[in-house]
């Protein structure tokens, strides 16, 4: 799922990400929005907001969406660095540092979001905003741009493309990469809104704690991850 990278890495591994990663940015998503009214998954949004704050001479305001567009930047990037460096001592572990990151960032503010969303909200998002940075710009890199899991809008765009496409194009090995691209994109689309119906759901009963919902499904990821990589290690060392 995390482990495999260029050649080695398959649809199947796409499709196992692609249904983590959305899940956990669903219930982000969903949670984020109902603590402090603000988008923490993507920043389209607040780019229009900055631009209109700016024009209305609201330079605070206007600073403020631009910290949230900083911090989404600053995770994407964050992430990069840190799979760079680790990547030239050992591959197999360039997930592990930034999703654990992104675990404990969750963690930090299901504990401790219910006394900042009134005291400061803005912290909530800048903190979750980074931590979907990071989730967005790992899993672009490990899957070889092929996935993305914190926003929706380019994946309606390549769905409708994709789905078009089927009309027209009859050879069989065009058809499978998009039957392919398909079902993965409504993978992320369904699991996406699956962790937003979940997140919903949890929210009214414990607040900003269906944070650990998320935080658990990544360690559960990460865990699965390892055992299948020492199996295999194992494997090759017994072949030898």
């Amino acid at each position: 799922m995390f482990i495999h990278q260029g050649k080695t890495r398959t649809a199947k591994h796409n499709l196992q990400i692609a249904s983590l990663l959305s899940f956990v940015a669903g219930i982000v998503n969903v949670a984020g929005f109902l603590a402090v009214a603000k988008l923490t998954t993507n920043v389209t949004g607040h780019f229009a907001f900055f631009v209109d704050e700016v024009f209305k001479l609201k330079f605070w305001e206007g600073f403020i969406y631009f910290l949230y567009i900083f911090f989404f930047f600053l995770g994407s990037f964050s992430s990069s660095f840190l799979v760079e460096v680790i990547s030239r001592k050992n591959e197999n572990y360039v997930y592990i540092i930034p999703t654990s990151i992104e675990c404990l960032i969750l963690i930090l503010i299901a504990v401790f979001g219910g006394g900042l969303v009134i005291e400061n909200p803005n912290l909530i998002a800048f903190s979750l905003l980074f931590a979907m940075g990071l989730q967005n710009s790992l899993v672009t890199r490990i899957s070889n741009a092929t996935v993305r899991t914190t926003h929706l809008t380019g994946l309606f765009t390549d769905l409708g493309i994709e789905l078009s496409q089927l009309f027209f194009y009859r050879e069989d090995e065009t058809r499978k990469k998009l039957i392919t691209s398909v079902k993965l994109r409504l993978t992320i689309i369904s699991f996406f809104f699956i962790g937003g119906i979940i997140g919903g759901i949890f929210y009214s009963g414990i607040g900003l704690h269906v944070l650990l919902i998320g935080s658990a499904s990544l360690i559960l990821g990460i865990i699965y991850d390892n055992i299948k990589l020492k199996i295999n290690l194992l494997r090759k060392k017994y072949r030898h």
